[in-house]
């Protein structure tokens, strides 16, 4: 088949396409305002890509259009699709195109509010580390991976499972299309306000995916209360995991550094030591929660688990270090909700304790930018020594309850933390510039921080290199 992809520059979208080209369909896509790292991927990914919304873009003999959920993708009103609907040509999503291609395959759905992507790469890393061609579609990049999608030719696929809205016209979440085998579920904490008002609107497709799972299924399952709560809901078979002991899988004996060392405890006194370049205690957790998964399905040996998991390079812009020579080290991180701020920060907190940490923030999700959400910002920046606010972006704001750039620096500034506004690169240029050099500085957002992650990294090793 022929398939074009609006709005190609997509996490999902540029999966979905790399997978699909791997089975041996024809791929092209177009997108509009891209930014790094997806914009440098994206270029790289060997098919056309055109950076405009234009009739002219669509094969002559084109099967499927693709539309990404995106609001700057306009729906009907963006030009491809009306000039694809004109020809008959099937338009859909991608979540629904990857539900229709991998029905007959053995889905492994990674899900939960965070962890997903990191879980996700990790996973497929390891299989294929250890000989398994498997499947994949992770919704970041990981330089220890080829691509962020492939189809494989062994039976397993691994999906990063979004609970997110398929399209603003379909409100079904992305996980309710991909009929897993498996589940790995990371967490379940309230995100994404905006299409999930109450905690009971968000966990209703996660309750929807439990229930689902046949019988003869695997659901390995983070050891918290809101999960152990609706564990009855599958008939599946549960084994747990935590970093902490649990009845199933735990670390123990964690030494944290630029490797960090534990022991994976598993039932009945199974052991293996692991090691492994990710920062933060979250992806301690992350590690264990892939090892008992495939440690539980057999898909890999300890010795293979092991030497992957110390190998894993983790994946951009989650604890992603930017800086070489640096005194000051430059992280970027991925703050798309409290929860994931919170662990970045925490994190930063972990493996720098005595360095005082300056957060560049970006209030990029329509979460962060809801006056319902406001409360985040009272405790998430606990930890830092100052933070640099970025404005929000301006799109979707006349359909969502937007807070304004000053009532999210002033309620921030509440909270005591020094709190300034940087409305340019060169602003945030210029402050960072005048550290004393004994700090750490974390990036944090799900947007384009002004550019900041590609021109900052130069700057800092110039000014702060060893």
């Amino acid at each position: 088949m022929r398939i074009h992809f609006t709005g190609i520059a997509g996490a999902g979208m540029s999966a979905v396409a790399l997978m699909l080209r791997d089975a041996g369909h024809e791929v092209s896509g177009s997108d509009e305002d891209v930014f790094p790292p997806m914009s440098t991927y994206v270029a790289g990914l060997g098919f056309p890509v055109v950076y405009r919304f234009d009739p002219a873009n669509l094969p002559d003999s084109l099967d499927i259009l693709v539309l990404g959920a995106s609001a700057k993708l306009g729906g009907e009103q963006n030009p491809e699709v009306a000039a694809a609907r004109a020809r008959g040509v099937k338009i859909t999503t991608f979540a629904e195109l990857v539900g229709e291609v991998t029905a007959e395959r053995q889905n492994t759905v990674v899900a939960g509010s965070f962890g997903k992507s990191t879980c996700t790469a990790l996973m497929a890393h390891v299989l294929k580390s250890a000989g398994v061609d498997a499947g994949w579609m992770i919704g970041a990049i990981s330089p220890s991976l080829p691509a962020t999608g492939h189809w494989g030719t062994a039976p397993q696929m691994v999906l990063e499972g979004d609970e997110y809205i398929v399209s603003l016209t379909d409100r079904r979440s992305k996980i309710d299309l991909y009929h897993p085998r498996d589940l790995l579920l990371t967490s379940l904490i309230h995100d994404h306000v905006n299409v999930f008002p109450t905690f009971a609107e968000y966990e209703a497709p996660f309750l929807r995916m439990l229930r689902g799972l046949p019988k003869d299924g695997l659901a390995v399952m983070r050891h918290h209360p809101a999960i152990q709560a609706v564990a009855h809901e599958t008939g599946a078979r549960v084994v747990w995991y935590d970093t902490e002991p649990c009845d199933g899988w735990h670390a123990r004996d964690v030494v944290f550094g630029e490797v960090s060392r534990f022991a994976l405890v598993g039932p009945g006194g199974r052991e293996l030591p692991l090691t492994t370049q990710l920062l933060g205690a979250h992806n301690i957790e992350n590690i264990v929660g892939v090892s008992a998964y495939l440690l539980e399905r057999g898909l890999v040996g300890e010795a293979a688990l092991a030497e992957a998991m110390a190998s894993f390079g983790g994946i951009r812009r989650r604890l992603d270090r930017l800086t070489t020579t640096s005194k000051v080290p430059l992280i970027e991180g991925f703050g798309s909700s409290y929860e994931k701020a919170r662990s970045a920060i925490e994190a930063m907190r972990l493996h720098f304790p005595e360095r005082p940490l300056t957060v560049v923030f970006e209030p990029h999700t329509f979460s962060w930018r809801s006056k319902d959400a406001l409360s985040w910002y009272d405790t998430v920046f606990e930890g830092a020594a100052q933070v640099l606010v970025i404005p929000p972006p301006e799109h979707g704001a006349a359909s969502h309850h937007q807070s304004t750039y000053e009532e999210i620096l002033a309620r921030t500034a509440a909270t005591g933390v020094p709190t300034r506004a940087v409305r340019s690169n060169e602003d945030a240029t210029a402050v960072l510039s005048g550290l004393k050099g004994d700090e750490a500085v974390l990036l944090l957002s799900s947007g384009p921080l002004l550019g900041l992650p590609d021109t900052l990294p130069a700057v800092m090793d110039r000014l702060y290199g060893g």
